[in-house]
């Protein structure tokens, strides 16, 4: 009977320890993991929507909004399309992560409509230039607006077609 009254009185310490214990649990960062990245299908003329990124680029910039998409890993992955005054175009498709202010790339597209996984895709720094500011401006007006990961394509969409637009 003695043991079972020293047991009772054990009983306290031993709850407030895990109770303790439970504080903790939330305020531990889990590390983040990045979800694999599916190819999207090859943009077509008709989904792209322009993207105007400064007056010092002859270059023309696009999204294609059928390949946005939002990951739960807090992602957005989308195709990009670069046109040069000279007729040249780069597709690719990529990612841009809010929490981090980071890119990937994870493809380029072939001109036969395939696509090419980029050998050293790995996450950078988006970083402010004066020309070819896409990213940026991606990260800024469209994706990541206030550093808020947008909930879903379709607001990514919404905010792509008000656009900003050069007075």
């Amino acid at each position: 009977m003695k043991i079972f009254f020293a047991l009772l009185l054990l009983l306290p310490l031993t709850v407030s320890a895990e109770w303790g214990k439970f504080d903790y649990d939330f305020d531990e960062e889990k590390p983040w993991v990045e979800i694999e990245a599916q190819l999207p299908p090859y943009p077509k003329d008709e989904n792209l929507l322009p993207l105007f990124v400064s007056a010092a680029t002859d270059n023309h910039f696009f999204v294609d909004s059928a390949s946005i998409s939002v990951g739960g890993d807090g992602v957005v992955r989308y195709t990009l399309i670069v046109k040069s005054s000279a007729g040249a175009v780069n597709v690719s498709f990529e990612g841009i992560r809010c929490a981090s202010h980071e890119r990937r790339l994870y493809a380029f597209g072939r001109k036969e409509g395939s696509w090419s996984r980029a050998r050293f895709a790995k996450w950078e720094p988006i970083s402010y230039q004066d020309r070819n500011r896409q990213h940026h401006m991606l990260y800024d007006d469209f994706f990541c607006p206030n550093e808020i990961i947008v909930k879903d394509p379709q607001e990514a969409v919404d905010l792509l077609k008000r656009g900003f637009r050069p007075n």
